[in-house]
Order: structure tokens, then sequence, then C-alpha cells
């Protein structure tokens, strides 16, 4: 994996520059982009932005119709171009005359070739912008080439810059105000295939404002499902009535990747790289943005260009190790009452359309299901139902644990609902002799007995009570396999089922710190902090012994893997070189090889188990339910991902 690079695996360095500048001073804020143009080239960067007008400043005023200024502007840009190199696409603001009009453009270069200038097209003259005063519309252009610095180049708001080597990559280039309008020229660009939305922009500040650019920038690149990168004009620029704070903002997807510091004096450079992959992936996922291509009435110019050679770098990205779990505090907080709510009010649908008033659940002292018992208890609140007719069964078999008994005991008790227990061990003898299996081997046999003999008893009493059986198995467990099949795999509705493991425990604390008593919360603590366990197998000197993640691999791996393979549909090679930032020191590369091995080969052979998976409510984006998300033949071959991960280890 070590001689991979980024862009092996769909990934493109795009920077910001924003300059330190003088107002209508070209030869000053050249020396300023050339720094920062050097700087971008020692960090690798592919593609860097720069602010509108950044050659000459926004706030220039009637000067942009000094022929003083448009010249000077011309000459340094030569001489920006005479020092660039030829790896990285730079894209800066001037005003440029063409057409016996001015207008503000963005020109496109690398190294000493210019790929293209782009007109703004959005021309504001209102409120404390004057913009008409100065210069014209891209629509009001003549021509579709100009001659700058002596060659001929493309010229118009119709262009998407092309990568050759790299066909991932394809840019679409608009300034400022051109983000505003209801129908933005990203938009158009996105439809006809760039990836990458550029905008020189110099928005001033104004109280609130800097929440809403950033709104528009994140919504443009999830409307767009593109990366968008803006560059906002810094604090150089005049201050005689308005103020700019060289506000910059990477967004992929709508997800704000960095941003700049604001209000900053010396000049800055924001650096993220865009997984391009991913974004594909998902344009190609989503019909409908497809179906957009309808609503293109416009033909954009391809105008190619090759990304310089590739290199090995450490990616300028957060790695989450648990993408499942939002990050900060209060965004937790806000994830899981909206994962409870859904659960509670999928629930309570189901028991208003089957018309019963009883619900029973299986309970062991273990995560999953205090989670689904918690639900229930809630749901039976918002429906005015008594608790009481909640029926908490708990069925101590071979492997039960005192503590785990005794913390389904307390915990139901802390609850208010009805508790019977059940001891299975004497019902699973008499199928083992019925059978003909040796209680001493304990095999799949001797697991499997106890897991199908409690949920035959749930739904027994179900009938009985006219109850629903409530399932209590998470996402991880479903995508694993890791149920019995007519044990835990089947109950009338399954609250977790979308639910991956290590989102569980966050839920688990959350809900106990916000919505029950505190006998409940010192319960579910110790809950929390019991070893994972199916406990089939009998405990050693009173400790539980079968752990279940010994067995099927640490749950923050496998929920990883599952996220990235099912989510974004990357490749085993790709989900090791990211698992390999996110758990860099805490696993080895074997280590993440081998469980991501037993992952594939566990998810692919365990299909037939999800295509007949109960009902239940879909709480995030990832879902394996068979009538939604994710439908998949059972004798599906694994070959060719298993030969994706050692295609590595031959070719390294």
């Amino acid at each position: 994996m070590e001689n991979k690079k980024p862009r092996d695996f769909g990934f493109a360095r795009v920077g910001l520059a924003v300059p330190k500048l003088k107002v209508a001073d070209p030869a000053f804020n050249s020396g300023q982009i050339l720094l920062l143009i050097e700087k971008a080239k020692k960090e690798d960067v592919d593609v860097l932005l720069f602010p509108e007008l950044c050659l000459t400043s926004y706030t220039a005023g009637d000067l942009f119709h000094q022929q003083v200024l448009l010249e000077k502007s011309l000459k340094v840009l030569q001489e920006i171009i005479g020092k660039s190199n030829d790896r990285m696409i730079v894209v800066l603001g001037m005003p440029l005359a063409w057409d016996n009009q001015i207008f503000n453009c963005a020109v496109v270069f690398q190294g000493k070739k210019i790929l293209g200038v782009v007109p703004k097209t959005y021309i504001p003259g209102y409120k404390e912008f004057y913009e008409k005063r100065w210069f014209a519309s891209a629509r009001s252009a003549i021509s579709k080439e100009i001659v700058l610095l002596g060659r001929r180049v493309p010229f118009g708001n119709d262009m998407i810059f092309q990568a050759a080597n790299f066909q991932k990559l394809a840019i679409g280039v608009e300034i400022c105000e051109d983000l505003w309008p209801p129908i933005p020229q990203s938009s158009y660009q996105a439809i006809a295939g760039a990836t990458l939305l550029l905008n020189l922009s110099a928005s001033n500040e104004l109280v609130g404002k800097a929440d809403y650019r950033r709104m528009l920038v994140q919504q443009q690149s999830a409307r767009c499902i593109a990366a968008y990168a803006y560059c906002g004009a810094g604090v150089g620029e005049s201050t005689t009535d308005v103020v700019f704070g060289g506000h910059g903002i990477i967004a992929e997807n709508g997800e704000i990747l960095k941003e700049s510091v604001r209000f900053c004096r010396e000049s800055q450079l924001v650096i993220r790289d865009i997984d391009f992959s991913r974004l594909l992936f998902y344009r190609q996922q989503t019909t409908s943005f497809g179906d957009s291509v309808f609503e293109l009435n416009r033909h954009f110019r391809k105008i190619s260009f090759k990304l310089g050679p590739e290199k090995s770098y450490l990616l300028q990205r957060e790695i989450s190790p648990h993408p499942f779990v939002p990050q900060g505090a209060s965004q937790k907080d806000k994830r899981c009452e909206e994962i409870f709510s859904i659960q509670v009010a999928g629930l309570a649908k189901k028991i208003e359309e089957s018309r019963v008033k009883k619900v029973l659940i299986g309970v062991s002292g273990g995560l999953d299901s205090a989670l689904a018992l918690l639900v229930a208890v809630k749901t039976f609140e918002t429906l005015g139902l008594n608790r009481k007719d909640i029926s908490a069964v708990t069925m101590p078999g071979f492997g039960t644990s005192q503590r785990t008994k005794e913390n389904a005991i307390k915990l139901c008790k802390a609850l208010g609902v009805s508790l019977q227990e059940i001891d299975i061990k004497n019902g699973c003898l008499q199928m083992y002799q019925d059978i003909g299996h040796d209680v001493n081997i304990q095999d799949t046999v001797f697991e499997n007995v106890q897991a199908r003999c409690r949920t035959n008893l749930l739904f027994a009493i179900g009938n009985k009570v006219k109850g629903l059986v409530l399932g209590t198995g998470n996402l991880s467990e479903i995508a694993l396999g890791y149920c019995t099949f007519g044990g835990d795999h089947l109950s009338h509705y399954n609250v977790n089922g979308s639910v991956p493991k290590t989102l569980i425990r966050y839920l688990i604390r959350w809900v106990a710190e916000t919505q029950f008593n505190a006998e409940a919360r010192l319960t579910l603590e110790d809950i929390l902090d019991t070893p994972v366990s199916a406990e089939l197998i009998p405990a050693k000197d009173g400790v539980i012994s079968q752990k279940t993640e010994e067995i099927i691999g640490p749950y923050e791996l496998q929920d990883f893997n599952l996220y990235y393979l099912v989510k974004w549909g990357m490749t085993p090679q790709k989900i090791l070189f990211l698992a390999q930032l996110a758990f860099k020191g805490k696993y080895s590369a074997q280590e993440l090889k081998q469980w991501l091995i037993l992952f594939i080969g566990r998810f692919f052979a365990n299909q037939w188990k999800r295509s007949c998976m109960p009902d239940g409510p879909k709480v995030g984006s990832v879902s394996l339910s068979p009538r939604g998300d994710w439908r998949m033949p059972s004798d599906a071959e694994v070959a060719a991902w298993l030969e994706e991960i050692e295609k590595e280890d031959n070719n390294g």
C-alpha cells in the first residue's frame, strides 16, 4: 500500500490562496500571488484558486477604466505565467478589455499555457455593488476567443476544463455573483460534467453574511454532487465603504471540509484533498442527477489539460475512524435525538397498524436489547399506553453471566415494564437429545439451538397475549450475518435494523442521560461497560468467554468497512488505504487486511439472511433492507473483491 498514491484512489488536491494585496497595485499583488503559487507547488496542489480581481484588487472602482491599470495587469500576468510550473492549474481574477468592453475574468492557466478565460456572467448593480458601471456580462461577449499575451485563447462562460490523464477531474469556473441567482452557472457546469466547481469571489463582510455564504456553498456542492471551492478577497481591499474578510471554503457534496481564517492580515493557503471517485459514484447512483441532463440547453466546450506527475503525500483530509458517529458533542446529541425519534415513530405506526396493545422483547442485559426496550418504553409513552403491556422476557442459557442477567432484571424494573424469566437450558437439553447432539460439543448447533429456542418462546408468548415481537439485531450484525436464521434473525419489527453497533453506544448513552431516571441510567452505564457477547458458550470462572469482537472483528473496523463498501462502493484497496490513515497506530496493516477479508467474505455469504429480514425503520444513510437500499443476489460471487485485495500485494 505504501507504493500507492492518493490519485490512484481518486483524490486530487485543491488549494485556496488568499493573498495580501494593495488596491490598484498589480506589481505588489503579483509578487504575493507568486509566493503563494510557489508555496502551493511545495504542497503538491493540483488546482489553485485565487480571489476575484486579485491582480488589481476588486475595489479599484473607476480605475478599471484607466489604461494604466489594464496594461499593468497584463504585464504582471505575463510575469506570473512565465514563472509558473507545469504541475498545477492556477485560476486567478483580473479585468480584461475585449470586444469594446471590460470583463471581470478568471484566467485559467497551467505553466506557460493559458487554457481559457472565463468572464463573469451575473454583474451586480444593487446596494453596495456597482460592477455594472465598469464590467459587461459574459452574455454580451461577441468573441469565442481573445488574444491574450500574444496567443489566441478560448473565451466565454461555456467551458469545462477536463484532465485528460485523470478523467474524474473536470473543472467549472464561476465568479462571485454567478452563485447567487436561482440557477447558478455552476449548476449547468455540473450537469455538463464538471466535478470541481471554482468560485473567485469578492464578497464583503456583513453581520450574518458568512453563515449565508457558507450555506450557499454547502448546498451548491450537495445539489451538484460536486466539490466546490470558494475563494474570497481579503482584508487588503479598500475599506472606504465595506470590509472584506478573505473567506475561503472547500466543500464536497454538502460537507464543509475546510475554511480559511477570516480577517487574517497575512496571506493564506488552504488545502484539502477531494475524493472525486466518491463524487462520481454518488452521481451514478443518484438517477435524478442523470435525468437533469434534459434541462441542459447549453453547449459546453471541453478544454483538455494534463495534471502534473502523481506524488505520494499524506492525505490532507480528515478520515474518521467512526464514520457513522458524528463529530462534536452537539452534533452527536442532535443525531441521537433524531435516530431515537425515527425508531419511536416507526414502532408507533407498527403498533397502531397491527392493532396490538402489547410488545414482547427478549432482554439479555446487552446493548441491542437495551436500546430496543428503551424505544418500546418511549413509544408506549408517546401513544399513551401502559408500560406494563411491554413484556420483557429474560431467557438465561448456558452462557448467561450473572452480570448480564442482573442488568436485564434491574433495567426492566427501573423502566417499569413487565418482566418474565424463562430458563431455556432444559428445553435446549431436550432438543440436543432429540437430534442426537452431544451437549459437550459446543459448536454452531449448540449455539443455534439456544437462539432459536428463545425466539420460539417469544413468538409463542406473543400468540398467547396477542403481542408484537420486537427485534433487537443491529446493522453491523446484519451486514456480517452474525445472527441465527430462524432465531434472533426473526421478529415482527426490528427497530435496530439500520443502527450500526458503533452508534448504538452513543445512542444508549444519550437516551440514558436525557430520557430516563437515575436508576435506569446507572444500569445502562454498566451495560455499556459490559463486553459484547452472544453468551451462548458457558463462562469460564465466572468470566464471559465468548467475546463477539474476537470472532467477527472489532466493530469499529467492521462498521468502517461497511460504510465505505456499501455507501460509497469503494474497492477493498481504497478501504484499506483509508483505514490505515484512520486507525494509524491502533491496528497494523495486516490486522486491517485480515478483518476486511473476513468482512467481505461474510457480507457476501450472508446475503440470503438479509433477503428476508423483518421490517424496520431506516435511520441513516446505510441500510441493508432488501425492500429499499440493498438488493443483491444471494448467490453473488465474492472472488473479484477478494482478488482485488491481493492485487496490491502482487503489484507492490
